[in-house]
């Protein structure tokens, strides 16, 4: 497999854009045919302000449904503008925020660092899920982010059930499947707690995640939680590597993206490159 540009062509340099979406409309990030996407949107708006074609390319992919309060992207453009001036970044992103509706928020456009790819490059990403168990009443307003379960949930022992899955695993079990790609992951933090209004947030961070993983842990989770299954049993699941049914996978309006980690700037080409050959060593 060729390996991908980590760096703008000559004459070119590279932005980074931070932004958040509701995704509760749209059919996940990545451009599809006759759908709404986040990444068709976006590319949309951005190519007749800075009359050039955009491509962007996401640190985290989210599904239909999914949402992000801190996504990070790229893009690469001329030097100049059409005028031959620098590009007004500051410009861009407040004539960005008029064309998009509301349920995408730009916060910032940026120069890249070099050697900065919003993908490749990124060291984890952090997703919380929002889950009000047995029974409660779900206000209005959270009814976005934060899915409904009819039974109540044992918060210990879905702690205890989730440590062995810590680390670095395959999990094929707990990712949608696809015809290429490693499900070999490393995680880092998986972790429930109860809030103050009695919901549930679960933490769960790692270096990247495969299409799904996300709702499959945590419905696989709840399992436990509800006491259908022993606390043994998910790392069972894990291990026998066969893929959980879909009727355990979560909902997508609980999950939001919260948070990417990059290296330091000198540390960028390196993670980018070790991602890339673990890509292609395993595909």
């Amino acid at each position: 497999m060729n390996e991908p540009t980590l760096n703008p062509e000559s004459g070119f340099l590279r932005f980074r854009i931070d932004f958040s979406y509701d995704g509760t409309n749209f059919s996940g990030w990545a451009k599809q045919r006759d759908q709404r996407t986040i990444q068709g949107e976006m590319e949309s708006a951005l190519e007749p302000l800075t009359r050039n074609p955009i491509s962007l390319q996401v640190a985290g992919r989210t599904d239909a449904g999914v949402h992000a309060s801190n996504q990070v992207a790229h893009f690469d453009l001329p030097e100049r503008d059409h005028q031959a001036n620098e590009w007004d970044l500051a410009d861009i992103t407040y004539r960005l925020n008029r064309m998009l509706t509301e349920e995408i928020r730009i916060h910032s456009i940026s120069k890249a660092p070099s050697h900065f790819h919003a993908r490749f490059s990124a060291l984890s990403r952090s997703y919380i899920y929002k889950i009000a168990d047995g029974g409660k009443l779900l206000p209005p307003l959270e009814r976005y982010d934060t899915a409904s379960w009819y039974r109540p949930l044992d918060i210990d022992a879905m702690n205890s059930a989730v440590k062995p899955l810590l680390g670095g695993h395959d999990f094929a079990a707990f990712c949608k499947a696809r015809d290429t790609g490693t499900t070999i992951r490393t995680l880092h933090e998986f972790k429930f707690r109860r809030e103050g209004n009695g919901f549930i947030t679960v933490n769960v961070t790692a270096d990247a995640f495969c299409h799904s993983m996300v709702r499959s842990l945590v419905g696989a989770a709840v399992c436990v939680g509800e006491g259908r299954f022993p606390q043994p049993w998910l790392k069972e699941v894990l291990d026998g590597k066969s893929r959980i049914g879909e009727s355990m996978v979560f909902p997508s309006r609980g999950l939001t993206l919260i948070k990417v980690i990059y290296p330091s700037d000198d540390q960028l080409e390196e993670r980018a490159k070790a991602t890339i050959r673990r890509r292609d060593e395993d595909e």
